[in-house]
């Protein structure tokens, strides 16, 4: 059974083009629908209103009924303003159902801008994740997970509520203050100036806020991404923390960062409160002065009671968009911060490979011919030149800081060489030349601090392949030395191990590590001091074991360890990113140079140990 009817339809399994054509699709009309039902919603609103207005002064007063010319016919079919007049119920029910198509098209609205908003999330967040696998390693050296993961759920979130909650709450806001502008304009022009004192007011003391509101959530953002990066590293790090008695500092440091986040949003909580407080009053004070006014001019004679309740009506509600606009100018400054924030990962240049790209038949010949490579004007290998064949093995011996891991990372093209700094090929074939994905699955990477999921010790070992039988997990874990130890657990092999493998020893993790990547039986297996956290004896079973199952693939071996590289055909010795040293274990023993000397210091430090122990 095929498990890919799921994962063909997530968006980062169909083109871009036909994902963003899709998403622009599904967008486009529920944008419509919703942009009609808002519209409809404003507009049937409106006018509950004016059959007030009608009823007040020409139903249960004496003016005679100016109304548009489909009212007064309506009204005629009835049976006359007579007809209303003792019938009451009919204008409330013509209010009871202007008010319920309204209801039913603000229903619509929401149902269309919820859609809308995680349409777009869903949507995004994929669209992010799927970018993210796909940018270069460098990108993620430079960044921060904590932030990473902030700006995929966080700021998703927020761009996400907006579109639910406020982008339609915007259209509505300037179709009430529209319509309501050309009602009240239609009734009575003096009134009308007198609502329209303080609009402008009100207006610039909003954008004022928003431009400040902006710059204070941009620093919230930053500050909470800063938050979550210290919270993950301390996470994942717990082991060393513990070891080295850091709970105080961690502590001190997460306080820190979650004082400033604090005091930021304090003093967003201020401004905050200063503007809604500024803009009660400024409201307030605007109905004040057009209540103060319409009673004044009703008095006179110069506005009837029902005109002025339907214009009182659609002052406050012209007022109150203005009020809301400061809060909707807020969320899209957070959301236009949270979108910027997206938009710089979707900016980044993921790795492309160029057209006509290679995925030939790879069997491991692998060769340096003068590599040099830097970081940022660092250099770190000089002028290094190697061939390793299908079936032997290479070690590399050299100290902290020499280029052994930069070696690595340039064989699986996690970085490029830059032209004129050399070229590495793999069977006569440049690397760059051939598709990054097609390389890396026939090149098997096992690390110093090998990284596991939190899934079963079976899921884990097949991690590399997708699916295996079980027979071949239960070999590759034998040949790493790990199977006995598999065994002992209450579960076996579907034992379920935490985060980061942090329920197993180091040596435990690198051995499964190691199963995984013979698992795979890749034709080019690297192994980056990945028996560091064994001891001499499990390393010398596992090489022994190595021996009959990696025959055929090309193997490097970065070591401190002399007696985990004594037995490779060739031995590289690195020194500040030049070759040194290249030749077997014996032709290194005779040059009396640097190899020597290590070799000649694990030595004596082995025999102390050895009589250290028979002292005891």
């Amino acid at each position: 059974m095929k498990n890919h009817s799921f994962a063909a339809d997530l968006p980062w399994k169909k083109s871009r083009p036909a994902m963003i054509a899709a998403a622009a699709g599904d967008r486009a009309f529920a944008a419509v629908v919703c942009c009609i039902a808002t519209i409809g919603a404003v507009v049937f609103s409106f006018i509950s209103p004016q059959i007030i207005r009608y009823t007040v002064d020409s139903v249960i007063g004496k003016a005679p009924l100016e109304a548009p010319a489909f009212v007064a016919a309506l009204v005629e079919a009835l049976g006359g303003v007579s007809f209303l007049r003792r019938n009451l119920w009919v204008c409330a029910l013509f209010t009871l159902a202007a008010a319920l198509v309204s209801g039913l098209f603000n229903v619509l609205r929401r149902y269309t801008s919820i859609e809308m908003g995680e349409t777009v999330a869903w949507r995004l967040r994929n669209t992010l994740y799927g970018h993210i696998q796909n940018l270069p390693y460098l990108w993620h050296v430079r960044c921060h997970t904590g932030d990473i993961i902030q700006r995929c759920t966080s700021d998703v979130d927020t761009i996400r509520n907006f579109l639910q909650n406020h982008l339609s709450e915007l259209l509505r806001i300037a179709g009430v203050f529209v319509i309501a502008l050309v009602m009240m304009f239609s009734m009575d022009t003096f009134m009308s100036l007198m609502a329209l004192v303080l609009i402008p007011p009100i207006f610039l003391f909003s954008l004022l806020y928003f431009k400040k509101v902006a710059q204070e959530f941009g620093r919230a953002d930053a500050a909470e991404g800063d938050m979550q990066a210290c919270a993950q590293e301390n996470y994942t790090g717990v082991r060393v923390v513990r070891a080295f008695g850091r709970e105080s500092y961690e502590m001190e440091r997460f306080s820190a960062r979650t004082k400033a986040q604090a005091d930021i949003w304090t003093g967003i909580g201020k401004m905050l409160g200063l503007f809604w407080g500024a803009g009660d009053f400024m409201s307030g004070f605007q109905l004040a002065i057009i209540v103060a006014a319409g009673i004044h001019r009703s008095v006179q004679g110069e506005l009837s009671p029902g005109t002025f309740l339907a214009f009182y009506t659609y002052c406050n509600w012209m007022i109150w968009p203005v009020r809301q606009l400061g809060r909707i100018l807020s969320e899209l400054s957070k959301t236009l911060v949270s979108a910027g924030r997206v938009r710089e990962i979707l900016a980044e240049e993921p790795e492309t490979d160029p057209p006509g790209a290679l995925r030939p038949p790879i069997r491991g010949e692998l060769c340096f011919e003068q590599v040099s490579f830097g970081y940022q004007g660092t250099p770190v290998l000089r002028n290094l030149s190697f061939t390793l064949k299908p079936g032997s093995t290479l070690a590399i011996l050299g100290a902290t800081g020499s280029g052994k891991s930069t070696l690595v990372h340039l064989i699986a093209r996690l970085y490029d060489l830059e032209e004129g700094c050399g070229r590495i090929t793999i069977d006569g074939v440049d690397i760059r030349r051939i598709a990054r994905g097609h390389l890396r699955r026939h090149i098997g990477l096992c690390l110093q601090e090998p990284f596991l999921f939190s899934k079963s010790i079976r899921e884990n070992i097949a991690a590399g392949t997708g699916s295996l039988p079980l027979e071949e997990i239960h070999a590759a874990a034998a040949v790493a030395q790990v199977d006995g130890s598999i065994r002992e657990f209450a579960e076996s092999y579907e034992t379920v191990i935490g985060e980061r493998g942090v329920t197993l020893s180091g040596g435990q993790k690198q051995r499964v590590a190691i199963a995984r990547m013979l698992a795979a039986s890749p034709p080019v297996m690297i192994f980056d001091d990945s028996l560091s956290a064994v001891d001499t004896e499990t390393d010398t079973r596992i090489r022994a074991a190595l021996r009959g199952r990696v025959a055929n693939a090309a193997v490097i071996i970065i070591s401190h360890r002399i007696s985990s590289l004594m037995q490779a055909d060739r031995i590289l010795v690195l020194k500040d990113g030049e070759m040194e040293e290249l030749g077997s274990h014996q032709e290194l023993l005779q040059r009396g140079g640097t190899y020597r000397r290590i070799f000649d210091l694990q030595a004596a430090g082995d025999e102390g140990k050895t009589g250290e122990g028979k002292k005891v």
